[in-house]
């Protein structure tokens, strides 16, 4: 019989874009979803980390919005929404990225002898991602399913990644999917779950690839500056121009109307 989780207290989130995002800093949060996974026989807990791209987004789709806003645990990844939060009369500590917390979290498992799964990838490439983990996570129990850029998450491949997550029964699950597939099929999972077998699910985009050093993350003062943004542009021009230029002017108007709100 698997066991709910409460939802974070309202002390202990800052209701932002129509989000509770959890207030505290990374040590904690790091350490809180380290345990999480040991807990065996409760609900799935999924957590998300929305980002300025995220917040647009969801700004479009409500529907999408109300789901996102269930997650168990919502940790702002980007900078401005750490800012942002000065609006309130309870300003986040620190950003909590979703890059950050896989590789915490792939160090603490290794390091307690928990396993996870990834859904994720390149198509073909499990081999080469497995051995890469095995190089920069000694110790690291993991399987990986890359599936195709046609994946959907109600469609048979997303069919049979659940059965295989439920036959390694792994203590984190990892969705590289990008949004909005990853969250999803994350919610799929937790909501037909029957017998919980895996109890932390993180939604986390590109994290794996940045884990595996497959593409490099923004120098620290960058990135402490809130210019990462700027970093990833300048590495994927074609790729990210349109999510930090028009993206980013939208979330300008977004951010105009939450001041406006909390005054």
């Amino acid at each position: 019989m698997t066991t709910a989780l409460p939802k974070p207290p309202q002390n202990d989130v800052t209701h932002l874009f129509g989000l509770d995002i959890r207030r505290m800093p990374f040590i904690e949060a790091n350490d809180l979803l380290l345990d999480l996974a040991t807990q065996s026989g409760n609900k799935t807990q999924v957590v998300v980390t929305p980002n300025v791209d995220h917040i647009v987004r969801l700004d479009k789709q409500p529907d999408f919005k109300a789901l996102y806003a269930k997650a168990d645990h919502i940790f702002a990844d980007g900078m401005p929404i750490v800012w942002a939060s000065k609006l309130t009369s309870h300003p986040l500590p620190e950003r909590v990225t979703g890059a950050d917390l896989f590789v915490s979290l792939c160090k603490g498992a290794a390091t307690k002898g928990l396993s996870i799964f990834i859904l994720g990838g390149m198509p073909g490439q499990e081999d080469a991602l497995v051995a890469a983990f095995a190089k920069v996570y000694p110790g690291l129990k993991v399987n990986i399913t890359c599936p195709s850029m046609k994946f959907t998450p109600d469609g048979p491949e997303a069919d049979a990644a659940i059965l295989q997550i439920q036959e390694t029964r792994p203590d984190i699950l990892f969705i590289c999917l990008g949004m909005p597939k990853q969250e999803y099929f994350a919610f799929r999972y937790q909501r037909e779950q029957t017998i919980n077998n895996c109890p932390l699910i993180l939604c986390v985009g590109a994290a794996m690839e940045f884990a595996l050093g497959q593409k490099k993350r923004a120098p620290m003062w960058m990135q402490k500056s809130g210019l990462e943004w700027f970093w990833r542009l300048a590495s994927e021009p074609r790729r990210l121009w349109q999510r930090y230029t028009i993206q980013g002017s939208k979330f300008i108007g977004i951010l105009w109307r939450e001041r406006r709100l909390h005054r």
